[in-house]
């Protein structure tokens, strides 16, 4: 009898302890750390031999390591999600249809044209002058406006300048640009530069930009060196030039009601893992620049570099443009700082 109520007793005390490790959160299982697992989803503009979705990995498996598997990200290129509209990524993720989105900063400028400011062209000397202003109060400060549209920046990663390819010729100075027909994104400040330029400005989808090569209805365009040899724009184009002219920056955006529904160990391992990540994608870019300019040359495009005079005159046509690029931002003082900061005043 004593040992049929023993028994009783430690079958009781191991149910007890097994329910308590299931946990009572709906059916979603919890990390190694007892947490409510969390899946969210990740969009990324790119496809996924791209520099943005190999950075998009590396983040998610730090923010998997970092909350002990309680949160679980899937990430999805090509703006499937969104349909590849960077406006509609934005209003997405505000409102909550969208959890996190990596997007190119000038993108917001649609939604707070403090974001222009980025894009001004010849600004940013280098690649760790542009990290830098990043990691300044001022950028900081740039970057947190976006919490005005409901999301929360992360991180603040940066981005290989741009470069121009065409079918025409070598750009070595603004009036080797004097009648190509090249594509932008629809940004003024891109615009308004490359029409100082004397190139016809085609402001166009990238999802069209192929064809448009393709078919000569574009000369040429603009993007960071991965862009053309993600994109196999090696077929359609001849010329690649070091141009250097605008710089972009990465904004690692989430929806801010459901990080703040998230524990503080979850939301603080999103947040370092974003942090982490900027110096990660700086030396990734680094390496893969110059592999993506060999893709290039190797399947047949043409590069040159810029003569100091060819880069001045660009300069020059920039600084002219300033007056209406400080319009375009409509924050004097942000304007002001960071050409100042650039030292560039």
């Amino acid at each position: 009898m004593k040992m049929k109520k023993c028994l009783s007793l430690v079958l009781a005390a191991a149910m007890t302890f097994t329910l308590a490790s299931c946990g009572g959160n709906g059916g979603s299982g919890g990390g190694e750390g007892g947490e409510s697992k969390v899946s969210l989803n990740v969009s990324v503009p790119d496809a996924d031999n791209s520099y943005i979705y190999a950075a998009a990995q590396e983040f998610k498996s730090r923010v998997e390591e970092y909350s002990n598997g309680s949160i679980e990200l899937t990430i999805y290129p090509n703006g499937s999600l969104y349909g590849g509209d960077g406006n509609a990524a934005i209003s997405s993720v505000g409102n909550g249809s969208l959890d996190i989105v990596i997007l190119a900063a000038s993108l917001y400028a649609s939604f707070d044209p403090s974001f222009f400011v980025l894009s001004v062209p010849y600004l940013f000397d280098d690649a760790q002058q542009l990290q830098d202003y990043l990691n300044s109060d001022t950028g900081v400060d740039l970057f947190n406006r976006v919490e005005s549209m409901g999301i929360t920046c992360l991180g603040r990663w940066t981005r290989s300048f741009r470069q121009v390819t065409n079918n025409v010729r070598p750009i070595t100075c603004p009036a080797d640009l004097e009648g190509l027909t090249l594509r932008t994104p629809s940004n003024s400040l891109y615009v308004e530069f490359f029409d100082a330029c004397g190139a016809n400005v085609n402001p166009m989808n990238f999802s069209e930009v192929y064809n448009a090569l393709q078919l000569n209805t574009l000369d040429g365009q603009e993007n960071p060196v991965d862009v053309p040899a993600t994109n196999n724009f090696y077929e359609v184009q001849k010329y690649i030039s070091a141009t250097n002219h605008i710089a972009d920056a990465w904004v690692v955006g989430m929806n801010s009601a459901k990080l703040s529904g998230l524990s503080e160990d979850q939301q603080n391992a999103l947040r370092q893992a974003a942090e982490e990540c900027q110096q990660w994608y700086v030396d990734y870019q680094a390496e893969k620049d110059g592999e993506m300019l060999q893709l290039l040359t190797d399947n047949g495009m043409e590069y040159n570099e810029l003569t100091e005079e060819g880069f001045n005159q660009f300069v020059e046509i920039s600084q002219s443009l300033y007056p209406m690029f400080k319009t375009l931002v409509e924050n004097d003082e942000l304007f002001d700082t960071t050409v100042e900061f650039c030292g560039k005043a």
